[in-house]
């Protein structure tokens, strides 16, 4: 699935897709851009829960960008 990474003005950010990293800490989730940027997220929760690593994500979209208030779309391909 495609997700669509959008500034609050509409400016497309980045395309790319959502995958679960594993490492000997846990499992990240993280952001692949199509032109190759990856943006990890938080460690995903023992339960699958993944509100801490989705608000981890999102603060390093902002890092990575510079703009608060980005939108996620999906798209299926």
């Amino acid at each position: 699935m495609r997700f669509t990474i959008s500034s609050g003005s509409g400016q497309t950010l980045a395309i790319g897709r959502l995958f679960i990293q594993t490492s000997e800490t846990g499992q990240k989730l993280c952001f692949r851009s199509e032109r190759g940027t990856l943006i990890e997220g938080g460690t995903i929760d023992p339960d699958g829960d993944l509100t801490e690593a989705g608000q981890e994500l999102y603060r390093q979209f902002f890092v990575t960008w510079g703009v608060m208030g980005i939108t996620m779309s999906s798209q299926f391909r």
